[in-house]
């Protein structure tokens, strides 16, 4: 590693452009943004769950014209209008290319279309086209920080992935990184049958992908979940709990969104869990795990990435 590297911010800034754009199935949207000023963005084969956040143009169409090579480019950015900032979402990266013709930044987006229930970000993914252009903010390749990443199952010996469908790109990504002796179960839910997308998961994981139709979110995932791991809750009902506050529900075993003291990070060498998606379900399951298994919370990180009813920011 450079020591320019290291003097620059561990974030970088750029300019993307949309390379391609695929509709993998009803509800997702498979885009691929390149350009030059992504030579420097993450880095391939340790991306696992990276979140990056994307810029996306407001009304007029014209990004705001943030000055890229600053440190402070936030500050830079909040002194636009917000009619002029455009919409900051954030999204987890699907797939990092990187070859002598460049970078490309692969990015699944989940389409929410139902009247009331479209965001800015799902609005422009259903009509995006090559050569529209958005901001890209996301860790610098080479820092050892590797900014975004919360996966870390240390020496666990078995993981137990858990999302919806705003999880199923990390958890894709996490399966496609991990080194081939993993071992473990993954439980994604998705709106149906037809959304079920390929994965190259490690022999030793179990992916099981469950469709919900008609049913609320997050009714066929949370069973499911406490089956597998033997609650003895199935025959019960499960109510999802609405998660309180303004904040997402965001609990991983080295910081607690909650305040809750952390003991000292442990090695997870029995079991290690990564759950993500809407907050309430993420809550309801955390309080099951937790409160009602006694499962260590230092084993698990829980993530709110969405919540039901808002619409979120950031």
């Amino acid at each position: 590693m450079s020591a320019d590297t290291l003097e620059k911010s561990p974030f970088v800034l750029a300019l993307a452009e949309v390379r391609r754009v695929q509709q993998i199935s009803p509800s997702f949207v498979r885009v691929t943004f390149g350009g030059v000023e992504l030579d420097e963005f993450g880095t391939p084969g340790d991306v696992f769950d990276t979140r990056i956040k994307i810029v996306f143009p407001p009304a007029s169409g014209v990004l705001p014209a943030i000055d890229r090579g600053a440190d402070d480019w936030w500050s830079a950015y909040l002194a636009f209008p917000e009619s002029e900032r455009g919409s900051m979402r954030t999204y987890s990266i699907r797939e990092l290319k990187a070859d002598a013709a460049g970078t490309e930044v692969v990015v699944d987006f989940v389409l929410h279309l139902a009247p009331g229930l479209t965001g800015p970000a799902s609005l422009w993914a259903s009509r995006a086209e090559p050569g529209d252009a958005v901001l890209l903010v996301g860790p610098r390749r080479g820092r050892p920080e590797r900014g975004g990443i919360e996966y870390a199952p240390g020496t666990a010996s078995r993981v137990c992935l858990v999302g919806d469908e705003t999880a199923a790109p990390a958890i894709a990504r996490i399966l496609e990184d991990a080194p081939r002796s993993l071992r473990g179960v993954a439980f994604i839910e998705v709106p149906s049958a037809v959304d079920v997308l390929s994965i190259d998961a490690p022999a030793g994981v179990d992916v099981h992908w469950l469709p919900r139709g008609d049913a609320a979110h997050g009714l066929r995932l949370i069973p499911t979940v406490l089956d597998h791991l033997g609650s003895g809750s199935s025959g019960g009902e499960i109510v999802v709990q609405d998660a309180e506050g303004e904040d997402l529900v965001w609990e991983t075993p080295v910081y607690s969104g909650l305040g809750e003291e952390l003991a000292s990070e442990g090695s997870h060498d029995d079991r290690y869990f990564w759950i993500a998606g809407e907050s309430g379900v993420v809550t309801t399951l955390r309080r099951h795990l937790v409160k009602g298994m006694g499962i260590d919370r230092a084993q698990v990180a829980f993530m709110g990435y969405w919540r039901r009813g808002v619409a979120m920011r950031g």
